[in-house]
């Protein structure tokens, strides 16, 4: 664990000393920070991607947004619309509190967008912020240093659509097929509740036992798509939930270490940023692609959240 960014600091503390004393009821202003955090990062993320993109803000159709950090109405997809300076006809669509397998949510519900929107172009948002969470240490209980070390801040962006224009887009990766599936009795594994002091998360510790349970039937439905057999013929864009997950992974479908080399990235210099990390993958995955790094034509996107929800994407780089 290298580097964690957080919207949290000793300027906000001061301002609401309230959060400072465990068991005080602090939803409001908890409610109000993580509100206008994850505005102002998600549209950073989104400005730039769309500088990148090169074309009109006015030219996107459809924004899919995604968070587990806030919580009004109308939601924050209205308000960073707005910002943006987004069409009023622009379609939204929200995907509130799905975790970690939110991303790659995201990008399966804009792809289908874009699939059946001939021409649409899709900003898809991600932000979050661990701040309607956040614990003060407390001598009645031992200060989580395993999660503070873990879990971070952050906003990422991307742009989906179909039939790119040669000369103004350049999309490095082919979306073909998605698929999402929940283990049955395992909702508790991942458990969160909304009280007055934020929101109290649980992670069951046998949550990477229950990965491995059915990770490999699951990526075998990705794969037998276009006939692919063995794990090691396909790259790897994974959503690093911890060690602990990418481990079960590699020595459970018997993955070359280099295969979660990304993910493993992403969760030294980002960590789990819930649904953003997996953004933080594609981007180093496009990095590798642009300089020919990837020798496979095709790869999977897997993303782990509560349910336990798998969400899975079998795609195609383009070099």
């Amino acid at each position: 664990m290298r580097t964690r960014y957080t919207v949290m600091s000793k300027e906000l503390l001061d301002e609401h000393p309230e959060l400072r004393t465990e068991g005080t009821p602090t939803l409001p202003p908890r409610l109000d920070i993580c509100n206008a955090a994850v505005l102002e990062l998600g549209a950073t993320a989104a400005r730039a991607a769309l500088g990148e993109w090169g074309r009109p803000a006015a030219d996107i159709t459809h924004l899919v947004y995604i968070s587990s950090s806030e919580l009004r109405l109308p939601g924050g997809d209205l308000f960073l619309a707005t910002r943006l300076g987004l069409h009023p006809n622009t379609v939204r669509t929200s995907l509130l509190f799905l975790g970690c397998s939110g991303g790659a949510a995201a990008l399966r519900t804009a792809k289908d967008i874009a699939e059946n929107n001939p021409g649409s172009r899709v900003l898809v948002v991600a932000a979050e912020t661990t701040v309607l969470g956040f614990r003060p240490p407390s001598p009645d209980r031992p200060y989580d240093l395993v999660g503070a070390a873990l879990f971070g801040d952050g906003a990422s962006a991307a742009i989906i659509g179909a039939g790119p224009i040669a000369a103004e887009e350049s999309p490095f990766l082919e979306l073909q097929f998605s698929t999402q599936e929940f283990l049955p009795g395992t909702d508790k594994v991942i458990d969160g509740k909304i009280t007055e002091e934020g929101i109290n998360f649980k992670l069951g510790r046998d949550l990477p036992e229950k990965i491995e349970s059915r990770i490999e039937g699951f990526c075998r439905t990705l794969m037998d798509r276009v006939g692919i057999k063995e794990f090691n013929d396909v790259f790897w864009a994974v959503h690093p939930g911890g060690p602990a997950i990418l481990n079960r992974l590699e020595v459970c479908l018997e993955l070359q270490p280099e295969k979660l080399k990304i993910s493993r990235k992403a969760l030294m210099n980002y960590g789990n940023v819930s649904s953003n990390t997996v953004f933080y993958v594609l981007e180093y995955l496009r990095d590798e692609l642009k300089k020919g790094m990837i020798r496979e034509e095709w790869g999977l996107i897997l993303a782990f959240g509560p349910g336990i929800t798998f969400e899975g994407m079998l795609v195609r780089g383009i070099n």
